[in-house]
């Protein structure tokens, strides 16, 4: 599988809200990407509405 297609400032901005190691951003499947992100989102409104 090859690394996703985005850019350094992209992988360590995912690499800090997602707490997990630049590598990890790289490799991991687009699929999974999103649905952290997705998830990630979701906190992020559930928190705000507080």
């Amino acid at each position: 599988m090859r690394p996703l297609q985005i850019s350094a400032e992209t992988a360590q901005k995912l690499s800090k809200e997602l707490h997990l190691p630049i590598e990890q951003i790289m490799h991991m499947p687009q699929h999974i990407l999103l649905a952290k992100l997705a998830e990630l989102q979701k906190k992020k409104q559930e928190k705000g509405s507080d």
